[in-house]
C-alpha cells in the first residue's frame, strides 16, 4: 500500500475552544435525534458538513450537500479550520475500557492509494447504492475528505508504536474524551526519518478494510470522475493488527413482523439444520448460553442464542455444515465456519425469508451493538414487544476476518463492530489544492 504524508485542516482551538464538542462519530451511526445533539453541541461540530440536516424546502440548488460546501469554505475563511503547515502522517491513538481492563488501539492517519479492491485492499463486507450515493455527492460538493476509512495492516515489528512510545514522545494535537468515555489523542509525525520508515513499512502491506466501505467505493468512483490529481488518494486510518488494542464486538440481530410466529414450529423448522439445546432456568441462561456458543465456535462449529421470551432461551449448535455448503455453495471452509454465515442463509434469508431491502411486508431485522450491554439491549427489545425474537451472536475473531478476506469473500452484512470508531473531524484534506499532493520527500523509498 503506498501511502503519504499531508497538511491538514484541523479544528482551531482558539476560535472553537472545546474541540471535543466538535467532533463526531463515523456518519452512518448517528440517527436523527443525535443529530440534533450534535447540532446543538457546537455551532462548529462537524456534523453540519459530514451529515448535515436534510430540509422540507431542498432544492437542487440548496440541499445538505451545498450547504455543506458553503459550511467548510466559510470555516477556512474564518480560520475555525486551519492549514498545519507541515506535512505529517498523523498517530491516532484511542485509550478505551471494556469490563475491567483498559485497552489501547493505535493508528495512523495518512492518504493511501486507491487501488481497486483485490489483494492489495482487501473488503469484508456488501456495499449498497444508497450510501455511495450519498457520500459522493458530498465530496461533488465539497471537494473533500472528511470521514476516515479504516484500514487494518499486519506489522509484527510494530513500527507505529515504537515511534509513539518513544521517550520524547510527540506532544499531542488534541487529546479528549467521546461521549463514551473513549480518548483520542492525535499527534503529527513530522520528522522525516519517522514519516519514511513508516512509509517503508507500508510499501509492502496489504491492507483490510475493517470500516469505510462505502467511503472507500466513493473514492474510487469519485478518482474515476474527477481532474484533480489529489482524488487519487483517500484519507485513511491504519491499526496493526498485532497490536492487543483491536477489538471486535458482536453484533446481534432481533426481528419483528413475522406473520402467524409459532416459537413450537420455528423451533421445529430451525432443528433441520441445527442441534437445539433448550434452557432450563430461562433469561438467565442467556450469558452462560452464549459462552457455550464461543466454545463451539473456536472448534470450528457455528452457533448461537436464540431468544423469543424468558421462558424461550435456546442454543443453536449447526448440525452439518453441509447443509450450509448446499444453501450457499462456492465458498470457502473458513466463511462456513461463520456463526453470522450459518445465522444469515440459513434461518434469517432461509426460515424466516427477511427482506433486507424492505421492499415487501416480510420480517424485519435490526441489528444491536454495544460496548457492554448489548445483548441485555436485544432481549430487552424482545421482552418489551417491539420485536419478536432475537440472536445473540459472538464477535467474529480477527483470524477469521483474515480467512475470509484472503479468500476474496465478503461475510454477510454488520458481521463486524470494530470498536471504538473512528471519529470524524480530526483531520481534513481538501482535494482541490495541488499542494495537497505535495512529493513524499522519498518517503516511499529505501535509503
Amino acid at each position: 500500500m503506498e501511502i503519504r504524508p499531508f497538511k491538514a485542516y484541523r479544528l482551531n482551538p482558539a476560535v472553537v475552544k472545546d474541540v471535543a464538542a466538535c467532533i463526531a462519530p463515523p456518519y452512518d451511526l448517528i440517527d436523527d435525534q443525535y443529530q440534533d445533539q450534535l447540532y446543538k453541541r457546537s455551532p462548529y461540530n462537524i456534523i453540519r458538513i459530514e451529515k448535515g440536516k436534510q430540509l422540507p424546502t431542498d432544492t437542487a440548488a440548496d440541499n445538505a450537500y451545498t450547504r455543506a460546501a458553503k459550511q467548510l469554505a466559510t470555516w477556512i475563511k474564518q480560520r475555525v479550520l486551519v492549514q498545519d503547515p507541515t506535512e505529517a502522517i498523523y498517530a491516532y491513538v484511542q485509550q478505551y475500557c471494556l469490563g475491567d481492563r483498559t485497552y489501547t488501539r493505535y493508528s495512523f492517519i495518512a492518504l493511501g492509494k486507491l487501488v481497486p479492491f483485490g489483494p492489495i485492499v482487501r473488503p469484508h463486507e456488501q456495499v449498497f447504492a444508497a450510501p455511495v450515493e450519498d457520500r459522493l455527492r458530498l465530496k461533488r460538493a465539497t471537494a473533500a475528505q472528511l470521514g476516515l476509512v479504516f484500514m487494518l495492516y499486519k506489522d509484527q515489528q510494530m513500527v507505529l508504536e515504537g515511534i509513539v512510545e518513544q521517550p520524547e514522545q510527540i506532544p499531542p494535537l488534541l487529546d479528549v474524551h467521546d461521549d463514551q468515555g473513549v480518548r483520542h489523542i492525535l499527534l503529527a509525525i513530522t520528522r522525516q526519518d519517522q514519516i519514511q520508515a513508516i512509509c517503508r513499512m507500508m510499501a509492502d502491506k496489504a491492507c483490510i478494510i475493517a470500516d469505510g466501505h462505502h467511503r472507500y467505493t466513493t473514492g474510487l468512483q469519485y478518482a474515476q470522475e474527477s481532474d484533480l490529481p489529489a482524488a487519487g488518494y483517500q484519507m485513511m486510518a491504519f491499526a496493526n493488527l498485532c497490536q492487543e488494542g483491536l477489538t471486535v464486538l458482536a453484533t446481534h440481530r432481533v426481528v419483528r413482523a413475522i406473520q402467524g410466529l409459532d416459537p413450537h414450529g420455528f423451533i421445529q423448522r430451525l432443528s433441520t439444520y441445527f442441534q437445539v439445546e433448550k434452557a432450563s432456568d430461562g433469561r438467565q441462561a442467556v450469558a452462560a448460553m452464549q459462552a457455550k456458543a464461543r466454545q463451539i465456535s473456536t472448534q470450528g462449529s457455528t452457533a448461537f442464542v436464540v431468544y423469543m421470551g424468558a421462558d424461550q432461551v435456546y442454543l443453536a449448535q449447526l448440525r452439518d455444515h453441509q447443509a450450509l455448503v448446499s444453501a450457499a455453495p462456492g465458498k470457502s471452509k473458513a466463511w462456513y465456519q461463520l456463526d453470522v454465515a450459518a445465522l444469515q442463509v440459513l434461518v434469517i434469508d432461509g426460515i424466516l425469508k427477511a427482506d433486507k431491502h424492505r421492499s415487501s411486508a416480510g420480517p424485519e431485522v435490526a441489528y444491536v451493538t454495544g460496548k457492554d450491554s448489548a445483548p441485555d439491549q436485544a432481549l430487552a427489545m424482545v421482552d418489551s414487544g417491539q420485536y419478536q425474537m432475537a440472536f445473540i451472536l459472538n464477535p467474529i475473531r480477527i483470524q477469521q476476518l483474515i480467512d475470509v478476506t484472503e479468500d476474496g469473500l465478503l461475510m454477510p452484512p454488520k458481521s463486524t463492530y470494530f470498536y471504538p470508531k473512528m471519529y470524524t473531524g480530526l483531520t481534513i484534506q481538501r482535494l482541490d489544492e495541488a499542494l495537497e499532493l505535495a512529493a513524499c520527500h522519498d518517503c516511499c523509498q529505501k535509503g
